[in-house]
């Protein structure tokens, strides 16, 4: 395996410096001869890359341009998944800038600790609600405690963070069927179902909808399919909706983190130790002897080394999801990620396939 990571490297690095000669003398004289065309004095190499490099310190190393922000008086925020992780950090900072919060936690009636730590606050504009996206029942009640508790107040509803999600990995044959319904059931359908739900509120405060997609929807990877499959279902689902809600005015965006999984503990050891006896005991004995024990422990492995990998502060998180809500203009997508992570997506998503694949499969 070590040779195939080392040639790969390698050819990540000759291509890096491959892009940067032909920007360095390609791209000058392609614009020299743009400028030529549209009648403009022919400009010099040096002035191209000075410009060329310009606009991309401007694009990646510069600060987000301010946008203005929207009034918080006076404006109450749904957010599920605030058990733990995002969603439970969310809850708390969104409240803290003078929101009122609807904070969804599936454990609430079980005595969660995270509904207990919300509840403590004993702020009017903290709201715990009970609630499993994958229940009609419990979403068209949450829904109806929102509009009963804004009522007749000056309060609406400007805001939903669909934020509530699973992770589940595995080989493609190693996988259930059930197993790929249920990460879509909370992933994708119960987006979708708590968005539909509230987007009747949403609408007559022309508010938002943000929701929480990843980095697994706009590429694929190895292992994790289920993920992937119900991440490019939200983003595909955030599209259709923002193209339907721009004469009403509603702002959709979303939010693509990277790898988080440090900061929200959304993977832990336990976790793959369960998941790979369930892949391993439930897989038809062809599969599991055309794969053999030790290929596949060796892809457990891989995915034990990941529990504590990725950035460990949610803050860029949490930033990009309160400017979706707050600014007045905000972005059709946040990419809360590490520069390389961000490289990545750029070349899976906008190279050739077969270009792609060798590179980073």
């Amino acid at each position: 395996m070590a040779p195939v990571s080392v040639f790969r490297g390698s050819v990540l690095v000759s291509f890096s410096v491959l892009l940067t000669l032909l920007l360095g003398f390609g791209l000058p004289s392609l614009l020299n001869g743009a400028v030529r065309l549209l009648g403009f004095p022919e400009t010099s190499v040096s002035e191209c890359i000075v410009v060329m490099y310009l606009l991309f310190v401007l694009y990646v190393a510069t600060p987000r341009i301010p946008r203005g922000f929207v009034e918080v008086k006076g404006k109450a925020v749904f957010v599920t998944g605030c058990d733990s992780g995002f969603g439970h950090a969310l809850a708390q900072h969104l409240h803290k800038l003078g929101f009122t919060v609807f904070a969804g936690c599936l454990s609430k009636d079980e005595g969660g600790e995270g509904a207990k730590q919300l509840e403590e606050f004993h702020s009017d504009r903290m709201k715990v609600v009970q609630l499993d996206v994958c229940s009609d029942e419990q979403v068209a009640k949450a829904a109806k405690y929102v509009e009963d508790n804004l009522g007749d107040t000056d309060t609406v509803l400007w805001a939903v963070v669909n934020n509530a999600g699973v992770f589940m990995f595995g080989e493609v044959e190693f996988t259930s069927m059930d197993t790929y319904k249920q990460a879509s059931e909370v992933n994708l359908w119960g987006t979708i179902r708590v968005t539909k739900a509230l987007l009747p509120l949403i609408r007559r405060s022309k508010g938002r909808v943000v929701n929480l997609a990843s980095i697994s929807g706009r590429m694929g990877t190895a292992l994790q399919s289920p993920y992937c499959v119900s991440k490019y279902g939200v983003e595909a689902f955030s599209d259709c909706l923002r193209y339907e809600m721009k004469t009403w005015g509603v702002k959709v965006s979303i939010i693509e983190p990277g790898n988080f999984i440090a900061a929200t503990s959304i993977m832990t050891r336990d976790l793959v130790a369960s998941t790979a006896n369930k892949l391993w005991s439930e897989a038809p004995s062809h599969v599991r002897e055309d794969y053999g024990n030790a290929r596949f422990e060796q892809h457990m492995a891989l995915m034990r080394a990941s529990c504590n990998s990725g950035q460990k502060d949610a803050a860029p998180v949490l930033d990009d999801i309160t400017d979706a809500v707050m600014s007045k203009r905000p972005y059709t997508r946040y990419h809360p990620m590490e520069p390389h992570s961000w490289m990545r997506v750029q070349m899976m998503t906008h190279l050739p396939g077969a270009i792609s694949d060798f590179l980073y499969f």
